[in-house]
């Protein structure tokens, strides 16, 4: 009996913690953009000089990666390259301010139909698709599903092949509709807030997160639940998604630049990058960043900058 109490009260105070946490993150890193209907889901867009600036090549979409939102790309690459083109950050479903719509969405098949959506609703008829790490998956899905409305891609760390096991299996455990529930809902956010520091210097390594990274990139925003539970569900449904993806490959038939660190320890280069290279060929271009991690959006910013514009040189001259 003592057990259960125990359990109870611990349960009980994470779920106090939760939602007075919940609220205090929320009322920090507020939406910073407008949200968009698609899919059947309210989407947070964010829009940087989209009256004048590249009016003469395609927009430059950009796409967050798993456990992140549309600030990190924003403050790594958007407000530079919003001094030329058109750019769209957007959260991905259940991320940032973005709704979730549960399980059915956390595919990068089903987030490329709601992108799809918003490309409509925004009047965007071909984009250059800048995609980090799931991001980089979701961009491969959308050229491969609909690619008439791709003008290139950048991957920046891109799992593309079904070699994610030790990334995975944590994942599926807190995705269960049940344990995972509770725990989003319970102690997700008070064990993990102590931990969020050094999870993100793993995810920068070898390199370290830019000063005031957490505040800047709204990072906290992952610990609420409905956010946690819709990141768990990308990651554990990936692996699975990306081995019936890596047929169609071959059917690639735009011009895509995948970038990455040969010091990547979460997406290893080997198995990835160098993979989809090989499978893409000739539409791919493979650049390798010595010394770099998981992150080169931030660590390499110059460089990804530099083939961002490259890119967007060779789909200009079809736009």
């Amino acid at each position: 009996m003592l057990i259960v109490i125990i359990i109870v009260a611990l349960l009980g105070g994470g779920a106090i913690i939760t939602l007075t946490g919940s609220w205090l993150i929320a009322r920090a890193h507020p939406p910073r953009g407008r949200h968009i209907d698609a899919g059947g889901l309210r989407l947070h867009v964010v829009e940087l000089s989209p009256n004048d600036a590249g009016a003469s090549a395609p927009p430059l979409v950009l796409l967050h990666g798993a456990g992140c939102n549309l600030e990190d790309m924003r403050v790594a690459l958007g407000e530079r390259l919003a001094a030329r083109y058109r750019v769209i950050l957007i959260d991905r479903p259940g991320q940032g301010w973005s709704e979730g719509g549960g399980r059915k969405f956390s595919s990068p098949a089903a987030q490329a139909t709601v992108l799809r959506e918003i490309l409509d609703r925004l009047g965007v008829a071909r984009a250059l698709l800048v995609g980090h790490s799931w991001g980089g998956a979701l961009a491969l899905t959308f050229a491969l599903d609909h690619p008439q409305r791709a003008a290139g891609l950048v991957l920046l760390s891109p799992p593309t092949h079904p070699h994610l096991h030790r990334m995975t299996w944590l994942y599926r455990v807190l995705a269960a509709p049940l344990a995972g529930w509770l725990f989003a809902h319970t102690l997700a956010l008070p064990l993990s807030a102590a931990a969020f520091g050094s999870g993100i210097r793993a995810a920068f390594a070898p390199q370290l997160p830019p000063r005031h990274y957490l505040e800047h990139s709204a990072a906290f925003l992952l610990l609420r639940p409905a956010a946690f539970l819709a990141n768990a569900r990308d990651m554990a449904d990936l692996q699975a998604f990306l081995a019936r993806q890596v047929p169609r490959y071959r059917n690639l038939a735009v011009p895509i630049f995948i970038i990455q660190g040969d010091s990547d320890g979460i997406v290893p280069i080997e198995k990835h990058a160098k993979a989809l290279a090989a499978a893409a060929t000739p539409q791919a271009k493979l650049i390798v960043l010595p010394g770099i991690g998981h992150m080169p959006q931030h660590a390499a910013a110059d460089r990804v900058v530099a083939e961002i514009e490259e890119l967007a040189r060779i789909a200009n001259s079809e736009w």
